[in-house]
């Protein structure tokens, strides 16, 4: 007869019955779910979220999660139903928190919709990395020892934090992320759910379907019937959440300045730009649409098809680029005092690393207008190209290994100086192998320094780069003319040492000085 033997002492298990072990460590993992949610729980108080609820404070969005015991079902604290009374009110720090207590996401005010949360909102800067990591798919292709040797940590490591930052495990929070996307592709697209599964991150459509009945209590199918989908062919229509006010108009007139021509246009207050995502086995290409809708406080996207099991990726770098996890309220209260500060201006990210690198190289010391000029001729000439909707986008920008394979004098073809085209070349190469990692998951005083190894790359560059790439909130490039300009000053020293009041969000600093004098610099 098999048996099932337990070593107090060692904490050993000898299993025979896999499904009396089964069932052992599904109570003992429920037990230790309840402890760290109830441990994260604490640090949220239950008036204030209470509050907030009851006037459907915006500026909450995204902070916490309210679970409804009498329904079991959590939502947004934005949610229009009617609101629950305090005692049937649960909350939770994030979603994936709330699904391991049994609750399941409100199909009204769509939880995977709401605004990430700030980097600096974290405590433990590395489970927040790999958290962005888990995200961006990077469990698609990958197991997690592979994202611990990723981060510089063990295994054990990974998980210990992991669990201390957000109560759960790293595969809870893993498969919460799935499914939240897979929820968001069922509700918004017409793919067909074999394709939902994978564009997912599932590898087998078995286990999509399991998990997905067993959290959500219902079949996909059923989630497909109950949505209403926009029928559109020609895209895939997505919204992404922020807090508002969202000064769009500076994000677009900012963007507008420095499109690459070819690769990006800003038309009727819509940005468009064409995209190009390697990943293990092959390149995705397509193109990407993105409109401001004030009324619901998002922004729209529409996605080329051929970009379907790239969405993820596509969406989380969307949010980089907008700034959607910004909280300008209190940024708006540290610069205020001594800034002519415009509430709901945002730092405008970078869509690909490595193209606003280049970008920021380019604007050396030259107009933004000439700038802009040039990358468009390195578009044109090493980039790929592209069917799109629009004659404004033609090409693909060139990734890092492309151009590291580049020759001077190629470079110099667009009208380069040698200089120049050789720093182009060293960041490509430098990126290429490892040596630099234009991910803002990573350190970034060390990203920073790796940059400023490569010859014709200084501080303006760097802290450009933390800035825009990195989405570092205090990034302060102090020797920038436009910044010395708009302060009154020359020194770039007394810029540094003016610029110590507005920390840690120096950059928004940054962005109000240069919208001050109408963006005419500023890389």
């Amino acid at each position: 007869m098999e048996r099932l033997v337990i070593c107090c002492r060692t904490r050993t298990i000898w299993l025979a019955d896999t499904t009396i072990a089964d069932r052992w460590w599904d109570t003992k993992r429920e037990k230790m779910l309840k402890r760290a949610s109830e441990k994260s729980m604490d640090l949220l108080d239950r008036q204030s979220c209470y509050r907030a609820l009851q006037t459907h404070d915006r500026r909450f969005d995204g902070r916490f999660y309210v679970g409804v015991t009498s329904t079991r079902i959590y939502c947004r604290p934005i949610c229009t139903v009617k609101t629950p009374k305090l005692e049937n009110c649960r909350f939770f720090p994030a979603a994936a928190v709330a699904e391991s207590q049994g609750f399941r996401p409100c199909l009204r005010c769509r939880p995977e919709l709401a605004p990430g949360n700030s980097v600096l909102d974290v405590s433990e800067r590395q489970a927040r990395r790999a958290a962005v990591m888990i995200d961006e798919g990077y469990l698609v292709e990958h197991d997690i020892p592979d994202l611990a040797d990723r981060l510089n940590m063990t295994d054990r490591h990974l998980r210990r934090i992991f669990k201390q930052e957000y109560g759960i495990s790293v595969i809870d929070y893993a498969q919460t992320q799935r499914l939240l996307i897979a929820k968001r592709l069922l509700a918004d697209t017409t793919l067909p759910i074999v394709e939902v599964a994978i564009s997912s991150g599932f590898a087998s459509l078995r286990r999509f379907n399991a998990l997905f009945q067993q959290r959500y209590r219902l079949k996909p199918t059923d989630l497909r019937k109950s949505g209403r989908i926009k029928r559109d062919e020609d895209s895939f229509h997505f919204e992404l959440g922020y807090r508002p006010p969202y000064d769009w108009p500076a994000m677009t007139a900012f963007l507008s300045a420095r499109t690459i021509p070819g690769v990006e246009h800003v038309a009727e207050n819509r940005y468009l730009r064409t995209v190009s995502i390697r990943t293990k086995d092959d390149v995705r290409t397509g193109w990407i649409e993105v409109a401001n809708n004030e009324r619901r406080s998002s922004l729209r996207i529409k996605v080329a098809p051929s970009l379907a099991r790239s969405i993820p990726v596509v969406l989380t770098r969307l949010k980089r680029q907008f700034d959607l996890s910004c909280d300008p309220i209190p940024i708006t209260e540290v610069l205020g005092s001594s800034l002519p500060v415009i509430c709901g201006l945002r730092v405008p990210g970078a869509f690909d690393g490595f193209e606003t690198a280049v970008r920021a190289v380019l604007g050396q010391q030259v107009s933004v207008k000439a700038a802009r000029t040039l990358a468009g001729r390195i578009a044109a000439r090493f980039g790929e190209t592209l069917d799109t909707p629009w004659l404004q986008l033609t090409h693909t920008f060139p990734n890092a290994a492309r151009i590291a394979q580049a020759t001077v004098d190629q470079i110099c073809s667009v009208g380069l100086t040698r200089g120049r085209a050789a720093t182009i070349i060293g960041l490509a190469q430098a990126i290429s192998t490892g040596q630099i990692r234009l991910d803002h998951t990573f350190d970034v005083a060390a990203t920073m320094a790796a940059m400023k190894t490569v010859p014709g790359i200084g501080e303006w560059t760097a802290q450009y780069v933390a800035m825009r790439v990195l989405a570092w909130p205090d990034a302060f490039p102090h020797t920038d003319l436009g910044i010395k300009k708009a302060l009154g000053e020359s020194n770039p020293r007394q810029v540094l040492m003016r610029s110590e009041q507005w920390k840690p969000w120096r950059a928004y600093a940054a962005i109000n000085l240069w919208h001050s004098l109408n963006d005419v610099t500023g890389g």
